[in-house]
């Protein structure tokens, strides 16, 4: 029996998944999983560990956002954490669909180009919605002066 006022882990999970950033992190995972498709079955299949390092990424952190274990695991900054996710991510999945994009010909490693494009789109709004700290401008007179 569950203590009042608590939920169950896929309960939380599937609230968390109807928020904003949960259906970010859903984008991330299903476009991971185009790209790993994709270059699965194109001749540059050496790109295919890019996309399964950023699904298992996404997939961590949707379950630890999602079912409430932020707190429990204080040691680790999550919010720092999924910004440096995101944004090491952003950068790696554009630079590798350059690559794949400009030197392949075959239709499944141009579909996967594009897919990590778009995957590197969405990991960069993901790192700017997930920075952290925002920082505001200093006020240039003194709270005293009227």
């Amino acid at each position: 029996m569950e203590p009042s006022g608590s939920q169950s882990c896929p309960r939380a999970c599937l609230a968390f998944s109807r928020t904003h950033k949960g259906l970010v992190l859903i984008g991330e995972i299903v476009l991971c999983v185009l790209v790993l498709v994709c270059y699965g079955a194109s001749h540059t299949p050496g790109y295919t560990g890019l996309a399964v390092c950023e699904l298992v990424f996404a997939a961590l952190v949707l379950l630890v956002l999602g079912g409430g274990l932020a707190p429990r695991l204080s040691f680790i900054h999550w919010g720092w954490t999924d910004f440096l996710r995101c944004a090491i991510g952003c950068l790696l999945f554009l630079i590798t669909s350059l690559i794949v994009l400009i030197g392949t010909r075959g239709g499944a490693g141009v579909a996967g180009g594009v897919f990590g494009l778009l995957a590197g789109i969405l990991l960069g709004y993901d790192a700017y919605i997930t920075l952290p700290t925002r920082h505001r401008s200093a006020a240039t007179e003194s709270p005293d002066a009227a």
